[in-house]
């Protein structure tokens, strides 16, 4: 009798044994890509690409992440089989090349139209250039802030994606998620550009509702995000509910400033937080702070780390004296 396991197995291995299977899995464990792009690198119908992804997905070897009316496909991290089966694939293959030379060219092409569709509506989507931020002093202290070795990494209000880029070399998985999905064109293409769609990827979510799974990550990071949330309670402690226990937050955002017309003209919800307001919220969220950084400048920029707590406060006895 064929075990379960090994049913899997060799459904996984039928579901790959198949030319243009084989092409879409080399090209989505380099980054994620849409039906739209596969149709474009493949030069095959959408019916047709659409009826293999699909065998794909059903056997565990692609995961197609909805983002709006479109559906972006990728290689699981826990899909060992995948990455197995494309090392004995030889490298020089020529439709393979091919198909990468493509891919890089529709990325290119996909970062230029977001790139041009920021400038036409006036969107200034780097916020630390157009605040007069330290840019390279902020993102000094957020590395050193990590050990050298970080597991999995998320980075939630990802933007442009440079916070992956940063801790590629140190992360085993690193995800962003954007509300936006500008944002994540943008995101996706410096991630493909820079051969990081591998092990580094992005997608849409909102920060209030994770699709994530419990205690998944090791870091979680809210670059320049807290002061446009309604709710930074909320946001604080759903972004400490992915955390595995002993997991490191970094909640990296302005100081109080004083500075009225930012709230107007960056549509920022709040005047920066002092050290006070942080804690109060990671403390409910079932997070100990660490002590906080301050980074100066034209505003001051505050680093507060903190670490998630192995039992939740609400579990642990009241004191008695």
């Amino acid at each position: 009798m064929i075990s379960r396991s090994m049913d899997e197995l060799l459904a996984q291995l039928r579901a790959a044994a198949e030319p243009t299977r084989l092409r879409l899995l080399a090209l989505c464990a380099r980054g994620a890509f849409c039906v739209s792009d596969l149709c474009a690198v493949l030069g095959q119908s959408q019916p047709r690409l659409s009826r293999h992804l699909k065998l794909l997905v059903e056997a565990g070897l692609l995961e197609r992440l909805p983002e709006g009316a479109n559906a972006y496909f990728q290689v699981p991290a826990a899909a060992g089989l995948v990455h197995q089966l494309l090392a004995r694939l030889p490298e020089e293959d020529a439709q393979l090349a091919a198909d990468r030379r493509q891919a890089a060219r529709l990325a290119a092409e996909r970062a230029r139209i977001a790139s041009d569709a920021f400038r036409r509506h006036g969107a200034d989507w780097d916020e630390m250039r157009a605040l007069g931020l330290p840019a390279e002093a902020i993102e000094t202290a957020l590395l050193a802030a990590l050990p050298a070795r970080v597991g999995r990494v998320l980075d939630i209000g990802t933007g442009t994606g440079r916070l992956l880029e940063l801790l590629a070399p140190r992360a085993e998985v690193a995800l962003g998620v954007d509300a936006s999905r500008d944002m994540l064109a943008l995101a996706r293409a410096r991630l493909a550009e820079r051969g990081l769609g591998a092990h580094c990827a992005v997608r849409q979510a909102d920060m209030y509702r994770l699709p994530l799974p419990d205690a998944g990550f090791d870091v979680a990071t809210l670059q320049m995000v807290l002061h446009y949330a309604e709710d930074p309670a909320a946001a604080l402690a759903e972004a400490a509910r992915v955390l595995r226990p002993e997991g490191l937050l970094l909640v990296l955002d302005l100081a109080p400033h004083g500075r009225a017309e930012l709230l107007d003209r960056h549509a920022h919800r709040w005047p920066g937080f002092d050290d006070a307001e942080i804690a109060g919220w990671l403390g409910p969220a079932g997070c100990a702070p660490l002590p906080p950084v301050t980074i100066s400048g034209p505003l001051a920029v505050r680093l507060w780390p903190a670490r998630r707590l192995a039992v939740p406060v609400a579990a642990l006895p009241a004191l008695s004296f």
